[in-house]
């Protein structure tokens, strides 16, 4: 599911809804998986998983039958949130009768959504939403290109410098990809880059995106982890910068001695030439983005604001950007799109909440929280290697569901096992909103490599270049083992996530 329910003029992968991925979808966009054998297998371990829940079995056996059902019934296409719910409370009814059930639909929905740290939520989403639609995705591309086109692979490193802009404000990594492969992969091309370097680099732009406030996925991890969002938050910028960062080195250095990467390697005459005056003109067309991050930022590790009252404050300013923007005509419509947009995201992710905390009473019921500690404790793992065995985890889980689905599935079991190993929540929300959004771009089955590949295979935007899905996850691979040095940092280092949330006043 996007955290932002609009790009303009696109239809929503169904990967980014949470539910089957694309390439389960034929050709026609008709709902035909690929064969119905496959099709077949996944009802009946619906059904046999389903009647599970139902017998004389242990509470744990109940339990696993239940999330085998909604993993299940995720791959057939149910939103996630009725994918969680419907086993959740059948699990329930199981053990311990109507009245639970009763009682759980009569006070969940509301304790979990009426809640003052979720009601910074509507906010970040109204404001990416009013940016979005302000026009600011052909002007953020245009100056990461005009500050970063003189450098080696340039046009690379100023979408990465993009996508972490575009990420950020939007919410959605389709959304930012989408708009990214449409505008920089032509770019790239023209110039000559490797295709491979083009592609990859649109992959992992939206990467840091999603770690640097205002980031909607890290407000719903602290609403899952029940975290102060202003300190998780803030925990996200270090290793936000840190993947852009790093990114960007590799991308220079990729240019600079890859045979045939960029050729303006070999022939700087044929660099990107820029002047001061048209990189501060650049500025002027996106100033609403850095200051809009910076009053959010400042503004909670001050103490100036609460989460919530900065992202009001940045919502109202970004509301002011669309109708400056907008002048011209369309304006008001624009606000109303933006805000009708944001009232059905907003009703689909506090669903999913509910959903969330309905699951995670069963599995305490059930046992199953308990239990994992207990069985990672037996296994006697550490810190370090808890965390490498989850780094294969989440990319098994990418390729099947998306960075939120894999999150709601597996933070609410993981709380206890966490708080045994001594992980501190607040580090352990960046490392896996940067893991499931790594997933989704992994080979074999990364789901947002699909995405792209449907993409590229446009001729206006391969330029006449055939990328096939091969060379898509080729491309994937080349920037695989830099964000497996970026984990490792976050691993070893993990003051880069804690610094500002242990010092500010968020």
């Amino acid at each position: 599911m996007s955290t932002v329910s609009e790009v303009d003029n696109v239809k929503k992968p169904s990967g980014e809804s949470g539910r089957a991925p694309e390439s389960f979808v034929g050709p026609n966009k008709k709902l035909a998986y690929r064969s119905w054998i496959t099709f077949s297998l996944f009802v009946a371990a619906t059904v046999i998983s389903s009647v599970a829940i139902f017998l004389p079995l242990k509470t744990e056996a109940i339990g696993i039958a239940a999330i085998v059902s909604m993993v299940m019934l995720i791959f057939l296409r149910l939103p996630v949130a009725v994918a969680m719910i419907v086993p959740s409370m059948a699990a329930m009814y199981s053990m311990r009768g109507p009245k639970v059930v009763e009682t759980i639909f009569a006070t969940v929905p509301y304790d979990e959504v009426a809640s003052w740290t979720l009601s910074v939520l509507p906010m970040f989403i109204l404001m990416g939403l009013f940016l979005w639609k302000s026009g600011l995705t052909e002007s953020l591309y245009g100056a990461g290109r005009q500050w970063l086109g003189w450098l080696p692979g340039g046009l690379a490193a100023g979408t990465n410098l993009a996508g972490a802009g575009l990420g950020a404000v939007s919410g959605s990594t389709t959304g930012t990809v989408y708009a990214l492969a449409r505008i920089g992969v032509p770019e790239m091309l023209k110039a000559g880059y490797s295709k491979h370097l083009a592609v990859g680099a649109v992959l992992v732009a939206s990467l840091p995106g999603q770690l640097i406030p205002p980031s909607i996925l890290m407000v719903l991890y602290a609403g899952i982890a029940e975290v102060p969002v202003g300190k998780q938050l803030m925990a996200g910028i270090g290793p936000g910068l840190l993947v852009m960062v790093m990114f960007t080195i590799m991308i220079v250095v990729f240019a600079k001695f890859g045979k045939g990467i960029d050729p303006s390697a070999a022939d700087p005459s044929s660099i990107v030439k820029t002047s001061w005056r048209g990189r501060f003109d650049s500025l002027v067309k996106i100033w609403p983005v850095p200051l809009i991050v910076f009053i959010i930022t400042y503004g909670m590790f001050s103490g100036l604001f609460t989460a919530t009252e900065a992202g009001a404050v940045a919502a109202l300013a970004s509301m002011v950007v669309l109708l400056i923007w907008k002048r011209k005509g369309g304006a008001w419509a624009a606000v109303s799109e933006a805000s009708l947009g944001a009232v059905a995201t907003v009703g689909a992710i506090f669903m999913l909440l509910v959903g969330v905390a309905i699951l995670s009473r069963m599995m305490t019921l059930t046992g199953i929280s308990n239990g994992f500690a207990d069985l990672v404790a037996d296994m006697n793992l550490g810190r370090v290697q808890f965390l490498l065995m989850m780094m294969v985890v989440y990319l098994f889980l990418g390729a099947f569901m998306d960075s939120l689905a894999m999150m709601v599935l597996t933070v609410p079991i993981l709380i206890p096992t966490l708080a045994a190993l001594d992980i501190s929540m607040l580090w352990y929300g960046a490392f896996v909103v940067f893991m499931c959004e790594l997933a989704v771009i992994s080979p074999p089955v990364g789901i947002l490599s699909m995405i792209v590949h449907s993409l590229v295979k446009d001729p206006k935007v391969n330029l006449g270049t055939p990328i096939s899905l091969k060379d898509v996850f080729v491309a994937a691979g080349w920037f695989l083992p830099m964000a497996v040095i970026v984990i490792l940092i976050l691993i070893f280092f993990p003051e880069i996530a804690t610094f500002l949330p242990d010092r500010g006043a968020g």
